[in-house]
């Protein structure tokens, strides 16, 4: 089967996921110094900042890995949903992260937690990528073996980097903050792989792979 559908459900959780993570900055309370609340909150803006950036950046890797797979089969669509269960799980992991800086308590902990959920993922999104290019067995025939592989490494870079990082975290937190973000710049980079797929959506090659995977 084509990825259609797959690609439209996918949209949809990560869409909700992103949302879902502003409900964790709470209003502050009435009869309260506004301006001063505001400034306390500073955890949760920095936690909704990085884990947003989070959730935009697997969301476009993820479109940049559906430009070169081009049919799925049960095994995918099954990798598929455990990794969408991760990203709708992320808002907790943000809210742990936010409250922590909050009490000034156990910042390593939800460091190391944060970091922990990303590890995961990125086993995920690794673990997608070389199912679908074992044997080039859904990939389009536009991608070479050369260029899977190029790109598989750039996966397993995540999933070896958060869990450093998450180490990292149980001694220096805030290293660990810096990390996440200087992750999620480096992984929403335009790849000069991604933008090259796109440039074959309308290649007749990758448009007889869709039709074939029908």
């Amino acid at each position: 089967m084509d990825t259609t559908r797959l690609e439209a459900f996918s949209d949809g959780v990560f869409a909700i996921a992103i949302t879902l993570l502003v409900l964790e900055i709470k209003v502050p309370p009435p009869n309260t110094a506004l301006g001063a609340e505001l400034l306390h909150l500073w955890p949760s803006y920095l936690a909704y900042v990085v884990s947003f950036l989070a959730i935009g950046t697997i969301w476009i890797n993820h479109h940049g890995m559906f430009q070169h797979i081009v049919r799925v089969n049960g095994t995918l669509l099954l990798l598929n949903v455990l990794l969408l269960m991760l990203i709708a799980f992320l808002p907790f992991p943000t809210a742990v992260l936010a409250e922590a800086f909050h009490r000034g308590t156990d910042e390593r902990v939800a460091a190391a937690f944060y970091g922990g959920i990303h590890t995961v993922i990125g086993i995920f999104v690794t673990s997608m990528w070389r199912y679908a290019a074992c044997g080039h067995r859904l990939l389009g025939t536009h991608l070479t073996a050369k260029k899977a592989r190029q790109i598989e490494r750039q996966f397993l870079i995540g999933p070896i980097a958060y869990a450093i990082t998450a180490v990292v975290a149980l001694v220096v937190p805030w290293l660990a903050l810096l990390l996440f973000i200087l992750l999620n710049v480096f992984y929403i980079w335009p790849r000069r792989s991604h933008e090259s797929a796109a440039s074959h959506i309308g290649d007749p090659t990758t448009s007889r792979d869709r039709s074939e995977g029908d």
